[in-house]
């Protein structure tokens, strides 16, 4: 098991890398909860839980209101980006980006906040970047919710240091084209699925994703193909070929509206949605979002992508995104994350959470 020093666990930046040198490819997550768990139970002012590799943490002070942070503890597959590398203030590697520094700032507090303004939830889940069934914040739902019952959520997904409202929803589709067997040699004799499916790769190449503004907050739509199957031999015309597609909708679709979108834009083909989250709204006018945006100090943004603010938004609990993380790094080879921004987004976070009798956390 993998294991967090009291020094590590005192300085942000430290235990950033420290998370992002614990590997946990998404289904494989138990090493990096067990360290973190191990943390989160020295503490005396913490009630700690675990379900499967999800670990919560709680403060109980009677607060009176309760605000939840949460981080995932997965990363998509590693890029010949592991383990992580620092250099000139950036500090390179899987994770680093999303959303191992955004993770690491909710363990600093969890540890280093024993009497916030607000009692704390604090989430630390498995499986965000794989199918919602498997989201450890779906398992919570499903076995303790009132573990989610708050008054305010901060997820701390990848935003460069803004806020960023509300997110898109999110649908994967099987698109699949029939055809008939026949042997290559007297191909006539058959119909080829792989030619047949062009024609929906034709219409994905020429698709352009609606655009709207919510509530000042940009979204752009985005359709595209993320898998293809087919073939039977070398010598056999196949009878099928599947298209694996990723549809992105603005959060003023509903699930339905989407479903019903993407079998329009595949008329004629065989659609079946294999997984689907809906989006969230961006429910800024919260007073407890307001704060926080005030304190930011720069205007939100809309999320592309899906968070699990939609979660919180469909329990009626406002919730916004917020991390050091630049978005437009995840998932991507050259991953990394400005050290300055880790220390800024501690600053912020702590100085909102942080009793009014107490200063801010002391950065190293």
């Amino acid at each position: 098991m993998a294991h967090l020093s009291p020094e590590v666990l005192a300085d942000p930046v430290a235990l950033t890398r420290a998370l992002v040198d614990v590997s946990s490819v998404s289904g494989d997550e138990a090493d990096i909860a067990d360290a973190v768990e191990a943390a989160v139970r020295r503490a005396a002012h913490l009630t700690v839980g675990r379900i499967g590799n999800t670990v919560y943490a709680r403060t109980n002070l009677g607060r009176p209101q309760r605000v939840v942070l949460a981080g995932h503890l997965d990363t998509v597959p590693h890029a010949d980006n592991f383990p992580s590398r620092t250099a000139d203030g950036v500090m390179w590697g899987c994770g680093t980006s999303d959303m191992k520094s955004g993770t690491a700032l909710a363990l600093w507090l969890a540890l280093g906040v024993p009497e916030p303004r607000h009692d704390v939830t604090y989430f630390f889940y498995e499986c965000e970047e794989v199918e919602a069934a498997r989201n450890g914040l779906t398992i919570v739902a499903a076995t303790q919710p009132d573990l989610l019952r708050a008054d305010f959520a901060i997820l701390l997904e990848p935003t460069y240091g803004l806020v960023e409202g509300g997110c898109q929803g999110t649908m994967r589709a099987r698109v699949t084209a029939s055809g008939v067997r026949a042997h290559s040699a007297r191909s006539w004799y058959g119909v080829n699925a792989i030619h047949a499916v062009g024609e929906a790769l034709r219409r994905l190449a020429e698709y352009r994703g609606r655009e709207v503004t919510i509530d000042g907050c940009h979204y752009r739509e985005g359709c595209n193909a993320v898998g293809i199957h087919g073939g039977v031999a070398s010598n056999v015309i196949p009878d099928e070929c599947v298209l694996d597609v990723n549809y992105r909708f603005a959060p003023d679709r509903d699930e339905a509206a989407a479903e019903r979108h993407l079998r329009e834009v595949f008329d004629g083909f065989d659609v079946a949605i294999v997984d689907s989250a809906p989006g969230a709204l961006p429910g800024l006018d919260h007073p407890a979002a307001k704060e926080f945006i005030a304190l930011v100090g720069e205007p939100p943004i809309g999320k592309y992508g899906w968070t699990d603010v939609a979660r919180f938004a469909a329990l009626g609990v406002p919730a916004l995104n917020f991390g050091p993380g630049d978005p437009n790094l995840a998932h991507k080879q050259d991953e990394r994350v400005e050290i300055a921004k880790i220390k800024d987004g501690a600053r912020t976070l702590s100085a909102w959470l942080a009793a009014s009798s107490d200063a801010s956390v002391r950065l190293p």
